[in-house]
This record gives C-alpha cells, sequence and structure tokens, in this order.
C-alpha cells in the first residue's frame, strides 16, 4: 500500500467523540499520519519491528502503522473512550473482506487502556501481563503525537512520553509543537539518544474546544526521528 492509498484509508478514523481538553486530544491528521508511517517504513522502523503508539486516542498511528504489516502492533491510551473508538476505527479501516487492497495483511493491534508516561508500560487499570512489554527495545518503534503542553499547568507534557520512548524503543518519531527542536535534541542527547531527522509539518484542527475561535485553525508543529541507545 503506497502512502497515497494509505492516506485515503486512514481518512476513515474517526476522531474523539468527546474530547477532553486536560488530555490535549487534538486528532492527528490523516496526511500526516501516512506520511510519518511512509517515513517508518523507508527507514527500515516498521519491517518486523513492534510498534508502540503511546497515547493513541482514536489510533490513527496505530492503525497506520498496521497496514505496513510490523510484526505486532501495542497501542497505549488511558482514556477508555478513546480506546473504544479506536477499536471502532480498527474496524473500519482494516476490513478483511477487502483484500484487494491489502487490509487483510494488516496487522491486529493489541489496544491497553494504560498510562503512557510512566515507563516501561505502567496500566491505569490492572497488571500487564509479561507479554505486553517488548523484551528487546532495538526492536521496538514508538509512534506517537503526544500532547504539546499547550495548557497552562501541562507545560512540557511531551517531555515524559519522551522519556517513556528512550526507555522501551530503539527508534522512535514523534510530533511536537513549532520550536521545539533546541528541546527535544537536548533531551535525546541526555538520554544517550539522536535526532536523525526532523522536518517541519502543519496540523489542520477543527474547531472542538471553547478557547478556539476558528471552524478550523492550522498548527504549526515538527516531527522527529530519534534513535536511542
Amino acid at each position: 500500500m503506497d502512502k497515497a492509498a494509505l492516506e485515503r484509508r486512514l481518512s476513515r478514523v474517526e476522531g474523539f467523540a468527546d474530547p477532553r481538553l486536560d488530555l490535549e486530544q487534538y486528532p492527528t491528521p490523516a496526511d500526516l499520519a501516512a506520511h510519518l508511517v511512509h517515513l517508518a517504513s523507508v527507514h527500515g522502523d516498521l519491517a518486523g519491528e513492534t510498534v508502540v503508539d503511546l497515547g493513541t486516542g482514536t489510533g490513527m498511528l496505530a492503525l497506520g502503522a498496521a497496514c505496513r504489516g510490523p510484526a505486532r502492533v501495542l497501542a497505549l491510551d488511558r482514556d477508555p473512550a478513546a480506546l473504544a473508538q479506536a477499536r471502532e476505527n480498527e474496524r473500519r479501516v482494516v476490513d478483511p473482506g477487502a483484500s484487494a487492497t491489502g487490509a487483510a495483511s494488516a496487522t491486529p493491534v493489541e489496544w491497553l487502556l494504560a498510562d503512557a508516561t510512566r515507563a516501561p508500560l505502567c496500566p491505569s487499570d490492572a497488571p500487564l501481563r509479561p507479554s505486553d512489554a517488548p523484551a528487546d527495545r532495538s526492536n521496538v518503534t514508538v509512534l506517537m503525537n503526544p500532547p504539546f503542553g499547550a495548557q497552562a499547568g501541562n507545560e512540557h507534557a511531551d517531555r515524559a512520553f519522551l522519556a517513556t520512548a528512550s526507555r522501551i524503543s530503539g527508534t522512535s518519531y514523534s510530533i511536537h509543537n513549532a520550536g521545539s527542536e533546541s528541546f527535544v535534541e537536548a533531551f535525546a542527547a541526555d538520554e544517550g539518544g539522536e535526532v536523525t531527522h526532523a522536518f517541519r509539518a502543519e496540523l489542520t484542527l477543527s474547531r472542538q474546544f471553547g478557547h478556539q475561535t476558528s471552524e478550523t485553525e492550522a498548527i504549526d508543529a515538527e516531527v522527529f526521528r530519534i534513535r536511542w541507545e
């Protein structure tokens, strides 16, 4: 499945029915998700790998990765309602009957109710099974669109997500607010990692919270690939 076909498939993903501002539940646009997954695939970070989507929300990045057939896909979120929507999106996006489009070869996603900011992987309501935690982090790729920390009292919320990625993965891809390059590079260096690729992106968001004054808003963002040692 090429990038354009993946974007079309991911456009079926439904967003949050009742988004939570405290969790900064903004959807990841299908075009950006498809581009990020394509980049991970080009760099060999999906084939044969365990992919972990930290703070999956309604499943956009996890489902994009699943369509590229990695060995395993784990998707974590602390919000049960978001996970319920993600499971529904999996049925919508990964249609076993659509073998002609390659959907039948997609990897099933394991949806976990868990706090992605508590490394290695700490669930919200039940102990993780031993099989839930990847044993060899060199074969783990994290994909994530963490909260930017734009809300007062929630500054640098993405730091905790990066900390988890540094502990459980060999490679991570993450979306951050524009102007985060210095912070991300410094954090990675402190944890023995290195930013290998970075590019600018734009998130087009529909109005879903009271503080948003326009029907749609374009947010500048930056995406980073980090190799963790």
